[in-house]
């Protein structure tokens, strides 16, 4: 079993221990048969996927080309109720579909009881090694050589900007000229947002929680170090990151909205914020804020290829096997055939996010496709020159419950005023020391 020591973490999902987590996942094999069947059998296969990840289409072409095959897919709102969805069933022992996805943000947890999915060097991932780029594929790789996730997307950020608002402001609004204006640092792109604020009494972005994970994501070691050790408290650099971003909070540039929620999208449309941190996969969020609000392509939203800072990595998913399941071949045909090249360009056109396999990158990169939504920004190839030079930062075990449960309700009492920034920062350390076993 893989029982790599760490520092635990306490979370607020139904687990209660690591140990735990590992004798489930010890047992889980136990609850059905697992030898994977013949591929000609007629099968259902289940699948949980989260957020946007654009398969819908592609379920069913798959199915027309397996007649046997039946799909009966799970899509959970946001990585963060995913997450309690799976540790829930890998605590009990039972209920994961027969294909899981896997979020970058807790993907360390998961390596703590990897034995609970199949090795897919079983099913042939091996062959295929050099289809991802080369740390896609290692991140999933657990300690023991095991490879428990085929790679979907990876997360290279741009700027998502509503035009209409810079224009109200007497910024330029055409994507060359904003990412022009906002090359350079973090503390460029806060010197700008404090022009636009002054000058219109508005946000400049929605609230601090996103910026900050992007700052996060940045530096060459976040909550944690490369070695897997916890890495807040102490950690200047990081710090010196919050200290800029709650300066820019307390002079009015966050518009203190609530995680996932943007008034039920109403303010994407109303112009409560003019910027907003896009990896790719979150354009399919911002499209469907927007729609949810009222809004359509008219309303403004664009993409620049441009990030404060320089090239960072924001999430990505894997789709792993549970050992549970009782179809681990045909589950991980379907989970192969999802992510080959040709399906992660089709992927991409659905949810916008950007592919992990090279010629599927090098697809998007030659196919400057305008996007109808975000005023025919081309921003597949925008992607791939924001992906450039990107590496994933290591996650620690529980990188994501940081950031949602420790700076999360910390810079949320900033965003509405309740703390100044050494306040926050202060909380932040308070709720993480709590959390600590």
């Amino acid at each position: 079993m893989n029982t790599r020591a760490r520092r635990r973490i306490l979370t607020t999902v139904a687990v209660a221990s690591v140990s735990a987590l590992a004798l489930a996942g010890c047992s889980a094999a136990a609850d059905g048969d697992t030898s994977g069947g013949d591929a000609d059998e007629d099968v259902t296969l289940t699948i949980t996927t989260f957020g946007t990840f654009g398969y819908e289409d592609l379920y069913k072409q798959y199915e027309e080309e397996h007649p046997n095959v039946t799909i009966e897919a799970t899509n959970i709102d946001t990585g963060g109720n995913a997450r309690t969805d799976a540790f829930t069933k890998i605590a009990a022992g039972s209920g994961l579909s027969d294909i899981v996805a896997i979020e970058e943000g807790w993907l360390g947890a998961v390596m703590e009881v990897s034995d609970t999915f199949a090795d897919l060097r079983d099913y042939g991932i091996e062959d295929r090694k050099d289809d991802w780029v080369d740390w896609k594929y290692a991140q999933g790789t657990d300690a023991d050589g095991r490879v428990i996730g085929y790679g979907t997307d990876i997360g290279p950020s741009g700027i998502c900007y509503n035009g209409a608002a810079f224009e109200a402001a007497g910024l330029p609004s055409d994507r060359e000229s904003v990412a022009e204006l906002l090359n350079g640092d973090w503390e460029n792109f806060f010197a700008v947002g404090q022009e636009y604020t002054d000058k219109t009494g508005k946000a400049w972005y929605d609230h601090s929680g996103f910026v900050w994970n992007s700052m996060v994501n940045q530096l060459d070691e976040g909550y944690y170090t490369a070695d897997g050790e916890l890495n807040v408290e102490g950690n200047a650099e990081l710090k010196e990151r919050f200290e800029m971003l709650g300066a820019a909070t307390e002079g009015g540039q966050s518009a203190a909205q609530a995680a996932w929620d943007w008034n039920g999208g109403k303010s994407f449309v109303d112009g409560t914020f003019a910027t907003f941190v896009c990896p790719g996969w979150m354009l399919g969020v911002v499209q469907g804020q927007v729609e949810a609000g009222g809004g359509d392509a008219s309303t403004g939203w664009d993409f620049a290829d441009v990030f404060p800072g320089g090239a960072v990595n924001w999430g990505g998913a894997w789709l792993s096997i549970p050992e549970s399941s009782a179809h681990k071949e045909a589950a991980a045909a379907l989970a192969d055939w999802l992510t080959q090249p040709e399906q992660q360009v089709e992927q991409s056109a659905a949810a916008g996010n950007f592919p992990s396999t090279i010629k599927a990158q090098e697809s998007l990169a030659a196919d400057a496709t305008p996007n109808e939504f975000f005023n025919d920004a081309p921003t597949g190839a925008i992607l791939a020159e924001r992906a450039q030079g990107v590496v994933a930062q290591f996650k620690g075990a529980d990188d994501s419950v940081i950031q949602e449960n420790v700076f999360g309700p910390a810079l949320s009492s900033l965003d509405r005023g309740e703390t100044d920034t050494k306040g926050a920062w202060e909380q932040a350390l308070k709720l993480l020391n709590e959390l600590v076993d």
